[in-house]
């Protein structure tokens, strides 16, 4: 049995609706192997991390960076797996009041000191979420699928 893991953060709701999205892509039926566990970032721990085969990460915009709970999550983690991770596939997705740049720049800079490694560029939702949703149902079919078949 492989492992998707969905850590998110979300204040409002958008960044919540796309986690959940991710879990209906990667529950789709003709997944069989996958067990998806979707944790909100403050409840998300170093077990949950080292459980996980691949992850998807979400987080809200503010203030042009991550959320203050997706920074906790990744704080309170590091030095708890430090060397005891093998690289981690993960992808994100975000809810930008801007153009989330500054949020994608700051996880990708500490992505790279865990190992993190990159699957795809991130999903960025802008306004209305539809296009996004779909996206990140897209996302987690592709993720699950993916471990399910050792593409990861």
């Amino acid at each position: 049995m492989k492992h998707l893991l969905i850590v998110y953060h979300s204040k409002h709701g958008c960044t919540e609706s796309l986690a959940k999205e991710v879990l209906a892509g990667a529950s789709d039926p003709s997944i069989k192997d996958v067990e998806v566990r979707i944790l909100k970032a403050i409840n998300a721990n170093a077990e949950d991390l080292l459980w996980a085969d691949i992850m998807a990460l979400g987080t809200p915009e503010n203030f042009g960076y991550m959320s203050g709970m997706t920074k906790d999550f990744l704080d309170r983690t590091f030095y708890e797996v430090e060397g005891k991770l093998s690289p981690l596939p993960y992808a994100l997705f975000i809810c930008a009041g801007n153009d989330g740049s500054g949020a994608i720049r700051s996880i990708e800079r500490i992505a790279n000191g865990y190992p993190f490694q990159k699957i795809q560029d991130p999903i960025i939702c802008k306004g209305d979420p539809a296009a996004a949703r779909a996206q990140c149902k897209e996302l987690g079919l592709m993720m699950a699928a993916g471990i399910e078949m050792g593409v990861f």
